[in-house]
């Protein structure tokens, strides 16, 4: 499979809406796209939003897998992160998310594209930095 299938399987995003925010002409690399380490640091912010709230109190990236960027982020775009809770242990959560951007200067806000997505997995942690069971729901 190709990125564009990828793209053509999965229409839209999956999951809720964490995070948007624009790329800005700092995040640049040496081309001049928008460096993947921003992209992943979005990321990790948005699903640790998202594990806080669960977890109600810190939580800490443990793992982060299966990676892949499909196209180039350009100054301007707006990128819109996507979480989804896939599982919950005794005291870890895994979580979905997606990157998906529009690009500036589009016309139709409807025209999203997917960036890259992965699989992060995040553990509650107590206030001394331990980790701890997730409170029952």
């Amino acid at each position: 499979m190709n990125a564009l299938d990828d793209l053509e399987d999965n229409p839209g995003p999956e999951g809720q809406l964490t995070l948007k925010v624009v790329a800005h002409p700092q995040a640049t690399n040496l081309h001049g796209d928008i460096a993947a380490s921003w992209v992943i640091t979005q990321m990790e912010q948005a699903v640790e939003l998202v594990a806080a709230r669960l977890a109600k109190g810190r939580a800490a990236t443990v793992a982060v897998t299966g990676m892949d960027f499909l196209c180039p982020v350009r100054t301007g775009s707006l990128v819109q992160i996507h979480t989804q809770l896939l599982e919950t242990g005794t005291s870890s959560m895994r979580f979905q998310v997606e990157v998906w951007i529009l690009p500036p200067n589009e016309k139709d806000p409807n025209s999203l594209y997917k960036v890259t997505e992965a699989h992060f997995v995040l553990v509650a942690l107590d206030e001394l930095g331990r980790i701890r069971s997730l409170p029952q729901h």
